[in-house]
């Protein structure tokens, strides 16, 4: 194999593949990165036992062929190489990768051990990219981060109709985003509901961003997108999510409405005196939204304009951290609070469509 190839094209058509590479694997191959040069193409892939990534690029092919060599060491050489034209070729048993003075060589892994990619899914229609990717990270901020509830760490894909709705809970909180793709017309026609390991999604969403259309394949024990030159898969997780339709029912509440961007900065101004788990206090009342955060002497608060109607006064209180979060994913001017009452489930939206929706508990207010 010889190729000549863009040195930032090659950088990241390396750290695109990259990302699916095992921390730690029995299986050394599983580190490395299969180089396919072919047609005026190179081909970068990589897998571990649970996801699988590949890309394509243009290139000067001298000589086609196909090697394996370790994927994060490449990575770190393709970092420090300098800008303008690289080649790479196969010398013996190693890659020499070359690239204005500087000249470096890879040790070859055996390509007979490496296992065969996964296949691609049924494809089951098309979801713009720079969609999916915004309301993934919009709902990523709930998954959990505990490894012994595996389920909770994923984020739910279900597709109904046009419409697929995406959602994430760690127990105390839950996020939910509904948006619009487009099914195929040869696609299966039933309804697919299915737990996707959120930190995997959030890179293939994040990947996509840009990307334009890109084709969603599912099948019952795997997930696929595939776009201009991009495919990646991934494997998905047992169980389900607790459904969140009767945690969203409030029935009779109060509804304050506020302004997002104010509130967000308010909420990390006097949150710099909550140590620990000490709550943000929001109260409600006709003159506006009265913040408070701190105890005795450590105490900050600021004022905002809001309005507030089902309720002549309410009072609440949240973790920062958790608020903030929602905050943050809320892309809206004005934020909506959906309220029972102190210690209860309150409901953040984004409008009166409510296309994003993140339910927090709220907790004891301050003495």
């Amino acid at each position: 194999m010889e190729i000549r190839i863009d040195s930032g094209v090659l950088t990241d058509a390396v750290a695109w593949a990259a990302r699916v590479l095992p921390a730690r694997s029995p299986m050394p191959v599983l580190g490395g990165l299969l180089l396919e040069a072919a047609d005026g193409r190179l081909r970068v892939s990589g897998l571990d036992h649970e996801a699988s990534a590949r890309i394509e690029v243009e290139a000067d092919t001298a000589v086609e062929g196909r090697t394996l060599v370790l994927g994060r060491r490449l990575l770190d050489i393709c970092k420090v190489l300098p800008r303008g034209h690289a080649e790479l070729a196969v010398e013996g048993g190693r890659l020499a990768v070359t690239s204005g003075d500087a000249r470096f060589g890879l040790s070859l892994l055996p390509r007979d051990d490496y296992p065969a990619a996964p296949a691609l899914p049924e494809v089951r229609g098309l979801v713009d990219g720079d969609a999916f990717a915004a309301a993934v990270a919009q709902v990523a901020v709930a998954a959990g981060r505990d490894d012994s509830l595996p389920v909770l760490t994923g984020i739910r894909l279900a597709l109904d109709g046009t419409t697929m709705t995406l959602a994430a809970t760690d127990r105390y909180r839950y996020a939910v985003r509904t948006l619009e793709w487009r099914p195929g017309a040869d696609a299966p026609a039933e309804p697919a509901d299915v737990v996707v390991p959120a930190r995997r999604l959030t890179e293939i969403a994040r990947s996509l961003a840009g990307a334009g259309p890109a084709r969603l394949a599912l099948d019952g024990g795997s997930i696929g997108f595939e776009s201009t030159g991009t495919r990646t898969t991934t494997r998905l997780l047992d169980g389900r999510l607790p459904r969140h339709d009767k945690l969203f029912a409030l029935g009779d509440h109060a509804l304050a409405t506020t302004g997002r961007a104010p509130l967000t900065e308010a909420v990390k101004r006097v949150a710099v005196v909550a140590e620990g788990d000490s709550p943000v206090q929001l109260a409600f009342s006709p003159a506006g939204l009265h913040l408070q955060a701190g105890y005795e002497d450590d105490v900050a608060s600021q004022h905002l304009p809001a309005t507030l109607t089902g309720a002549e006064s309410l009072t609440v209180a949240f973790n920062p951290a958790y608020l903030l979060d929602a905050l943050t994913s809320l892309d809206a001017p004005e934020i909506r609070f959906h309220l029972l009452g102190p210690g209860q489930r309150a409901l953040l939206t984004n409008g009166p469509e409510a296309t994003h929706r993140h339910l927090l508990m709220s907790v004891k207010p301050l003495a």
